[in-house]
Order: C-alpha cells, then structure tokens, then sequence
C-alpha cells in the first residue's frame, strides 16, 4: 500500500497540513519540525506529489464547491443556492473563480475532487455539508489540502476552518418560541442525524424540553432519511394518533412542505389543528399557505464568509485555521398560533 501525507503526519506527530506545508517549504513551519517531518518522509519513503503542491505553491484563483452526494434533492434545496450565491459574489469581486462538484453518491464527488486535487487546477474547496464519517473530509485533510467546511466539523475539529450557524441554539430557541405558544407536546422532524446540522437542531430542541421538566418522547422524534422523503409512514401514524403532537419543529423547509401536505390530506389545518416552525427561511417558507414561520439562518452570508476564509487563506498560508458564527433569526409569519 501507498504511503499517504496521513501515514507521514501521524509519524511526525503532526497534522498532514502541517506535512505538507514542509514539502512546500512554508515559512510557517519551524526548522524544527521540518526536520522532524523529512526524517518522517524518509523514513517511510514518502515522496511528495508536486503536482498537487502546486494548490499552494501557484494561485489558480480557483476554488471548488462540492455539494452533498445526491441523485435530485440537492439541487431543489434553496439553502445550497443561496449559499453558492454568496460565495459567487465574493468570488467575482475578487476576481476568483469557483468551480461546482457534485456527484449522485460519495465515490463519484470523490473521484471528481481526487482528479482536481491532483491537476492543480483549484487551490482550495468550500464544503458545502458536514457529515459523520465522510471519505471525501478524510481525503481532503489526509492530503492536506486546503478546505473551508460549512457546518461544524464532525472531524479533525481543532485543524478545520469552518462557517456555521449556532444549530444547537437556533433549536433551543425555536422550541422556546413554541413553549411560549403554550404548547407542551411539541415533536421534532428531521433528517438524517449524520448530517451535523439536523443532529445539533435536535438536540437544542431536547435540551428545551427538558429545560421546562417535559419528558423527550421516542415518538415525537422522526428522522426521515434525505434520499427518501418519500418515505413518512411514522409521520402519518404520529399525526393520527390520539397523542398528536400540537406542534412540530422541522429542520427544513422542504421537509415542511412535506409535513404540510401531509397534513393536507389528514385533514389536520394548520396552524388551527398544528403549529409548524421550520429551518432556513427560504422561498418556500413564502410560497406555502399558510405561510412557515422559519429561523433564517443567513445562508448568503454564511457562502460570503466562507469565500472570504478561503481567499484569505489562500493569499496567506500561515493564517491559523478559524471558525465563524453566523448569526440566525427567527420570521413570525402564520404556521404558529398560540393555546
């Protein structure tokens, strides 16, 4: 097997970013971990791959956005063309160009971003997800190649820039909001816990709970995979079951118009029968009857702040990774009322 910048890194006791800004001579890093790492290197007998050095040590002003592995929903969800919105704007005024990769599962965006990597063409890549146990993070920070994460990372924490939402709060208070109403038997909808973002929104919505002494009930929790929104038998149940739930907090929009439509064929009016308060703000918050009350979590600015990271960092390599908080608010429009 191939000796990776990881099995170098892990030699040195050092991070593979830091291995390979030794190959690139980076003024960063001091002599003496330079030649802690090039005793590493020759001890394994790693050889550099220069061309992909050539990230750092030429400027492209290219940067790849990869989207999340998926055959249609991507490219529905609003949330990742505003964010591509923000970072376009920041890239054109800076005379950047971004280049989109996207795949219909993980091994085909992996490929494309391995075969980027490789021909220098980019000098960076803007994630626009964050999830548990993904191969295209571990290849990106194994090669130690420059990557910005929208999304708290679910690993390498401590050498990953990334921009985010404070998800585990927007929760919290978007279920406070909800108590507020008077509603006690709140359930929550979301996707698929490895995506970070709906893991932290559900926990901030536990924590409420149990912050007011009311018990987190198993089957107010439904998680709805995001390549089979199709699939909503559990949600049915819940919905015509004596112990309804009086309000639902869902982690996105589209899920919403999901559970609205749900709705729609049970009979159930909303906001009169069920509250729903959901995630991102975006044009079909606008669009639905009645219209959703939303957290409007900035997905412009969050595409602006990571472009701008990126750029930074690329024009200067020694900059220490950083993270960002990207503020969130909450709309008032008609899906909530109170009891």
């Amino acid at each position: 097997m191939a000796v990776t910048i990881k099995d170098v890194a892990a030699l040195a006791g050092v991070s593979p970013s830091t291995v390979s800004r030794t190959c690139k001579n980076n003024p960063s890093i001091s002599e003496e971990t330079k030649e802690r790492v090039r005793r590493a290197m020759a001890e394994l007998g790693y050889e550099p791959n220069f061309q992909a050095s050539n990230l750092a040590t030429q400027i492209s002003r290219s940067i790849g956005i990869i989207l999340p592995p998926s055959p249609k929903e991507t490219y529905e969800n609003s949330f990742y063309l505003e964010t591509i919105r923000g970072i376009s704007h920041y890239c054109n005024a800076h005379q950047y160009i971004s280049t989109i990769v996207t795949g219909q599962n993980e091994e085909e965006i992996l490929n494309a971003v391995r075969s980027m990597s490789r021909s220098g063409k980019v000098n960076g890549f803007i994630v626009l997800y964050s999830r548990v146990n993904d191969p295209v993070i571990d290849f990106l920070f194994s090669e130690g190649l420059l990557y910005i994460l929208i999304g708290k990372p679910a690993q390498y924490t401590n050498h990953t820039i990334y921009i985010d939402n404070d998800n585990l709060l927007a929760g919290q208070e978007a279920t406070e909001y909800l108590y507020a109403l008077g509603h006690r038997k709140i359930a929550y909808l979301g996707v698929d816990n490895s995506l970070v973002f709906s893991a932290d929104r559900k926990t901030g919505y536990m924590t409420a709970l149990i912050s007011h002494g009311l018990t987190v009930q198993p089957e107010y929790c439904i998680e709805v995979p995001a390549a089979s929104q199709n699939e909503f038998q559990e949600l049915r149940k819940l919905l015509l079951s004596e112990e309804r739930p009086t309000a639902v907090l869902v982690s996105d929009d589209i899920l919403a118009l999901s559970l609205e439509r749900i709705c729609i064929e049970a009979d159930i009016s909303i906001p009169e029968d069920l509250s729903i308060l959901s995630f991102n703000n975006s044009l079909f918050a606008r669009l639905t009857s009645p219209q959703l009350t939303s957290i409007d979590i900035n997905s412009g600015q969050l595409g602006m702040e990571a472009a701008t990271q990126m750029i930074s960092h690329i024009e200067n390599p020694s900059l220490p990774a950083t993270k960002i908080i990207v503020p969130h608010q909450l709309i008032e429009r008609d899906s909530c009322r109170r009891i």
